[in-house]
């Protein structure tokens, strides 16, 4: 692993991939971004390349004589997988087959694909279907055409830059703008939250050989409930917020784990967690300026 190698970030312009090409970038990588619409965090020394996981010729094109080729495109929220699960499936294994074709016919030295902690589970919907089967298609390749690949499954990001159905982002909005928060469950439901910032450090330092055609699990080492958390957002506002939660009229049971996403045992991952973290509390504080900026910002286009 040497710097000014080539990095390809496909999804480069979203929340976890644009902190990961600036990750990339201040690690010297010569990083590339492919992604639809053109990344509103673009570095200077970051080339940019405006495409669908869809156009297969585009994506050879860009993956030619890279290193290292990161693929995080496709849909990732779950309630858009689970109305459109055509489109899902298009985007997410169609797609993720162009990638993995364009990397093995540009010999890259290796495939790191972004998957999920719901591939342990029967949770998801189509979001976590279209994950288990990348990951077994990505396995054959690796067994049929000699693909060097790492799995990076996320457990539950936050951090800015994040997209408006990102839950944490979701909550500490409503939070700042006095709103009352509805939550789809019980507010027992747990999760292990990892910052964007430690995620990404943890998804370079699986470049390192070791970690070749590997399974990692990336998660935080705070776990919380979700009641938990949302009293964390209120005492750190310092604003009085009605939490409402409720199981009646919603499917949230059918598409998210409660406790723990281990029900199935797909290839068996090790897990990754930082020695150094972002503290979540630091991180909701953080959330909660960004927001106030983002606020005001708005207010003065009005």
């Amino acid at each position: 692993m040497n710097s000014g190698e080539k990095v390809v970030v496909i999804g480069g312009s979203g929340f976890l991939g644009s902190h990961l090409a600036d990750c990339l970038s201040d690690q010297g990588f010569a990083v590339t971004i492919y992604d639809l619409n053109v990344s509103p965090w673009l570095r200077k020394d970051q080339h940019m390349v405006c495409g669908d996981v869809l156009e297969f010729e585009k994506i050879q094109d860009v993956v030619r004589g890279s290193a290292y080729v990161y693929h995080l495109a496709g849909v990732a929220d779950i309630g858009q997988a689970a109305a459109n699960p055509r489109t899902t499936i298009e985007r997410n294994i169609l797609g993720s087959t162009n990638v993995i074709e364009a990397c093995v016919a540009a010999k890259v030295r290796r495939l790191l694909f972004a998957s999920t902690v719901y591939v342990y589970s029967d949770k998801g919907s189509f979001y976590r279907v279209s994950k288990q089967a990348v990951e077994s298609i990505i396995e054959a390749y690796g067994a049929e055409y000699g693909l060097e690949y790492t799995v990076l499954r996320y457990g539950s990001l936050y951090g800015p830059r994040a997209q408006v159905w990102n839950g944490l982002k979701r909550w500490v909005s409503q939070a700042v703008q006095g709103q009352r928060i509805l939550y789809p469950g019980t507010g027992e439901e747990r999760r292990e939250y990892i910052h964007v910032l430690d995620a990404v450090r943890l998804s370079v330092e699986a470049l390192r050989p070791e970690f070749a055609n590997q399974h990692l699990t990336l998660t935080g080492t705070q776990v919380l409930s979700i009641r938990e958390v949302l009293t964390m957002i209120q005492e750190i506002s310092s604003r009085r917020i009605e939490m409402d939660f409720t199981t009646e009229g919603s499917d949230y049971s059918m598409s998210h784990y409660a406790l723990t996403p281990y029900r199935y045992t797909p290839r068996q991952g090790k897990k990754m967690v930082p020695s150094v973290f972002i503290d979540l509390g630091q991180g909701i504080l953080d959330l909660i300026e960004e927001i106030h900026h983002e606020t005001a910002g708005e207010a003065e286009h009005d």
